[in-house]
């Protein structure tokens, strides 16, 4: 696409310092943290300042159909931000503001572009947090209400979509609309707030999120705790929930997971050699409270549970230690992708079945000749594996037996990364048709030309 006066077009738009065409992108602009999505050339990537200029780039779009892709900072891991050949990437970066903080009401308003940690920082002085933890701070809350994020802190917080009371969207044809409110519950019309949370991009274009805070808690402690096997660790998970302690995160790492992790962060966690020969599975668990003495109380209480269960020794970590391992923890993508992974795996099963889906899993995995290491979140059943399976073929074959092991276990494909282009073949496969029909309807109301986000999730069209 070389034509001047759409370049033109856009120039007058957002101005020259705005705008990259073909040919002289930022290679960072090109793909997200997919490990298979080829970097790609769009026509033009635009940095919009504020919704009317995104308004009027929907409506550049929409005239000439030209295919739009929604970039927040390129955190994600399913191919959902990688551009388009020809298209137009709109990039939030510069749509980065806290807009209003509201303490009483515990309400933050933000723009698109703004990061985790950015938000955090500006709100920290108001006592409040927004909770959300996906493990990576630099993805911004665009990306994070696109992908419906949800991370370690899920299990006690929930994810993003139990935050967000309201949205402006822009719409392909440039319309400006409002969801939701300012207010903690609603029974007035369909829910479009939510309709939007999760659709990787494909329904509008968010330029405005209304947040729901929580309160900082003052006193936490992490502790790690050793078993003989992961069935161990996941029998004692509902036994933490159902006693009122009420974890912020609740973790399971295997023995070579937690190697990598401890190893690339250089990081000691002073386990005694001989428990560490018997563990076969860790689990993480931080606790929040607002007052020293709880904080005991609950600890102690805690303890009481895990030796019930057969934890082999419960570690109480220092404050640096307990920091340190949860940043690792955060960096076990990268300590996967390092290491070679070919995929990166986060079906979600109801917590009940998450032993009983890694054992079945290792089967696939042996028969397929695979090397297959885990990490996730076992409060909430969200499984994070590793795969390690050179051949194409063999590894796509093998996927579809653990997705189909998932479903079959009530879970879904994906629990927080999305669907994108890399699950979008087994997604397509293993869906229900006659669902696969009805949220198609609902794209083409929003989106008949079929531009925002196109070529991923229920667009299985081969790219240009």
């Amino acid at each position: 696409m070389e034509d001047p006066a759409l370049r033109n077009e856009i120039l007058e738009i957002v101005g020259p310092d705005a705008v990259t065409f073909a040919g002289s992108h930022h290679p960072d602009d090109l793909h997200d943290e997919s490990l298979h999505a080829a970097h790609v050339e769009p026509f033009a990537v635009v940095r919009p300042s504020n919704t009317r200029q995104v308004s009027e780039l929907a409506k550049f779009a929409s005239r000439h159909g030209v295919p739009v892709t929604p970039r927040g900072s390129g955190t994600g891991l399913s191919g959902a931000a990688t551009p388009v050949p020809g298209g137009l990437v709109i990039s939030f970066s510069r749509m980065n503001q806290l807009l209003e903080l509201d303490a009483d009401d515990h309400v933050a308003v933000v723009q698109p572009g703004i990061t985790l940690r950015e938000l955090n920082e500006e709100i920290a002085a108001s006592g409040l947090r927004f909770p959300v933890y996906p493990g990576e701070t630099s993805a911004s809350l665009g990306g994070n209400v696109n992908t419906n994020a949800g991370g370690m802190r899920a299990v006690r917080h929930g994810v993003t979509r139990q935050h967000v009371l309201g949205l402006e969207l822009v719409l392909i044809d440039g319309t400006i609309v409002r969801t939701g409110a300012r207010v903690m519950k609603s029974s007035s019309g369909y829910d479009l707030t939510q309709l939007v949370v999760g659709s990787e991009g494909t329904l509008a274009l968010v330029t405005e999120v209304t947040l729901r805070l929580s309160p900082q808690l003052a006193y936490a402690a992490t502790i790690l705790v050793p078993f003989r096997d992961l069935e161990a660790v996941t029998r004692v998970v509902p036994t933490l929930l159902a006693s009122g302690l009420e974890p912020s995160i609740l973790e399971y790492l295997d023995v070579v997971t937690m190697a990598g992790i401890t190893n690339a962060a250089s990081l000691a966690l002073g386990v005694d050699p001989q428990i560490a020969e018997q563990t076969a599975a860790y689990l993480i668990i931080v606790l929040e409270t607002r007052a020293p003495e709880q904080l005991d109380n609950d600890l102690e209480a805690l303890a009481h549970e895990l030796e019930k269960a057969g934890a082999l020794d419960v570690y109480v970590l220092s404050h640096t230690a307990g920091v340190r391992l949860i940043e690792a923890r955060e960096q076990s993508f990268w300590v996967a992708k390092a290491a070679g992974a070919n995929e990166i795996v986060d079906v979600v099963v109801p917590r009940s079945c998450v032993a009983r889906f890694l054992a079945e899993a290792s089967v696939i995995a042996q028969r397929y000749g695979a090397l297959v290491t885990g990490c996730g979140h076992v409060g909430d059943g969200n499984v994070h594996m590793s795969v390690f399976l050179a051949n194409d073929e063999e590894r796509r074959a093998m996927l579809f037996e653990l997705f189909s092991l998932g479903l079959g276990l009530g879970g879904l494909i994906s629990g927080e990364h999305g669907i994108g282009r890399d699950k979008q073949a087994p997604y397509l496969e293993l869906t229900d048709p006659t669902l696969l029909a009805l949220q198609r309807k609902i794209k083409d109301v929003f989106d008949p030309q079929q531009l925002l986000n196109p070529y991923r999730v229920l667009d299985g069209r081969p790219l240009p």
